[in-house]
């Protein structure tokens, strides 16, 4: 009697242990899985912004492949311009302000 208790507890001690070593290797997966789904997560993200990067580069050597293209390129990057081209400065119209008071009649006028 006392040698099947003893084999039951140490039988339910085995199955303690390994059901504790199995836990530990389920949350070990799990902490990797999560780390597998960040980095696949970020991994997108810059696939993706690669990809954005990719047609602007592309749209870019579009344009540059054309005489205006080339031509405008030069010209934002080292800001020349064609001989006879001249500068061109909008201003802004001014504003008057009206320098004299309204007459009395013009006053009363105003109200209707």
């Amino acid at each position: 009697m006392r040698a099947k208790q003893w084999r039951q507890g140490f039988l339910i001690t085995v199955l303690l242990l390994v059901s504790f070593w199995l836990l530990t290797l389920i949350w070990g997966l799990a902490g990797k899985a999560q780390i597998a789904v960040t980095q696949a997560n970020d991994e997108k993200w810059q696939y993706q912004a690669l990809e954005e990067r990719k047609t602007m580069l592309q749209a870019n050597v579009t344009a540059l492949q054309t005489e205006r293209g080339r031509d405008a390129a030069i010209r934002t990057a080292f800001g020349v311009a064609r001989p006879g081209e001249e500068v061109i400065v909008v201003v802004p119209p001014v504003v008057v302000a009206p320098t004299s008071t309204p007459s009395w009649w013009q006053k009363i006028l105003s109200w209707f």
